[in-house]
């Protein structure tokens, strides 16, 4: 069993940065795939970004790649998700969560076992 929790949302302008962290309590954070996936109001929670357990060969929506990025660290069981150059279609519900390493993609909503409640992320033009 894993908990997890979002934190680092808020209310930010378009052209900036922010980071959200995902923190892992439970066992085994390690040996998870970490994922984090959006909703906007109206619209199905789609995939952001995944990271493997190793951290090494994450992978991006395509529309994307660039602007944001994935990374973990086993040691603090946390995961962020930077994202830059903020547009207002960014805006969404921002969730973390966690498969078995053992999925195929790790795109897609149904490989994954544990969901955090999401952080909202609010992006003004």
């Amino acid at each position: 069993q894993v908990q997890l929790v979002e934190s680092g949302g808020g209310l930010v302008q378009a052209g900036t940065s922010l980071r959200l962290s995902c923190e892992a309590s439970g066992r085994g954070f390690s040996a998870y795939r970490m994922g984090w996936f959006r909703q906007a109001p109206d619209k199905e929670r789609e995939f952001v970004a995944t990271i493997p357990w190793s951290g090494f060969g994450p992978y991006y929506a395509d529309a994307l790649k660039g602007r944001f990025t994935i990374s973990r660290d086993n040691a603090r069981n946390t995961v962020y998700l930077l994202m830059n150059s903020l547009k207002p279609e960014d805006t969404a519900v921002y969730y973390c969560a966690a498969a078995f390493s053992t999925v195929e993609t790790g795109t897609s909503r149904h490989e994954y076992r544990y969901w955090g409640q999401g952080t909202q992320v609010t992006v003004s033009s």
